[in-house]
């Protein structure tokens, strides 16, 4: 029986090119149309313990954003969520499955919310993970964007991937994990840090991805909530620190869909 590494491994990556980006997606099962959408700092790597399952009851596409994992991206690529769901849309157009079943988390459901508004006809349901909430802004994300658009920026976040106690604290992946002793399981940590320290293009493509988070459109979700056709689920971590739940219980309310 594969792991759920080897499950992941086992498809290599597709790429649709767009005028500043190739998206990078793998395929697996069979079924109906599900697109799983990772978030900040991750890639689709971060669903290989889902995907088994779901791919016995789903035909399964699993994209890398353009600044993660094996997408491309230049200098020229325009990071934005506003872009980054465009591109979305666009290999939506370029599919011949319908309707679509979305799974997204955290800056990837922000993404996804704005693909909704793009693609209402093209989107059935979605489920939407821990994600930014109009009005709040999550632990230290706003000071890094800051810090990425300073000129040194690429080499102080590489030196601070090589401190595993700077890597393990709140500042940076303690915000992922419920259970602190996952934090020293290199298998959780090295697929997305590991390849951060090593290369500089990598790195750039985390940047930009941090500069394109748009707060604005973050907070304009409290009107255009409202015009979300598809039906949603929201799934929420009780104790997340990043996103409280105390607001996202606020949510439901703003969503004019199911």
């Amino acid at each position: 029986m594969l792991s759920a590494k080897e499950f992941y491994e086992q498809q290599p990556p597709e790429f649709f090119a767009t005028e500043d980006a190739a998206l990078a997606f793998r395929v697996y099962g069979s079924g109906p149309p599900l697109l799983l959408v990772h978030g900040f700092f991750v890639s689709g790597y971060t669903w290989r313990h889902l995907l088994p399952d779901l791919a016995q009851r789903f035909t399964c596409y699993v994209v890398d954003l353009p600044g993660f994992g094996d997408s491309r991206y230049t200098q020229a690529t325009d990071f934005t969520f506003t872009a980054q769901a465009q591109r979305l849309g666009r290999w939506l157009d370029a599919q011949t499955a319908h309707p679509w079943r979305i799974i997204a988390h955290d800056t990837g459901a922000s993404i996804v919310r704005l693909l909704a508004l793009l693609r209402p006809k093209r989107l059935s349901q979605l489920v939407l993970l821990n994600t930014e909430m109009p009005g709040h802004r999550p632990p230290f994300i706003p000071l890094y964007q800051q810090i990425a658009r300073l000129p040194f920026a690429n080499g102080l976040f590489r030196l601070l991937l090589h401190l595993p106690f700077v890597v393990r604290s709140p500042l940076l992946l303690r915000q992922f994990f419920h259970d602190p002793k996952r934090l020293r399981e290199p298998e959780r940590l090295n697929p997305y840090v590991l390849p951060l320290r090593r290369d500089p293009h990598r790195m750039m493509g985390m940047l930009g991805y941090l500069k394109g988070i748009e707060w604005s459109v973050v907070d304009d979700f409290q009107t255009t909530h409202q015009q979300i056709e598809a039906e949603t689920l929201l799934l929420w971590g009780a104790a997340d620190p990043t996103f409280p739940l105390a607001l996202a219980q606020q949510l439901p309310q703003q969503f004019g869909g199911s």
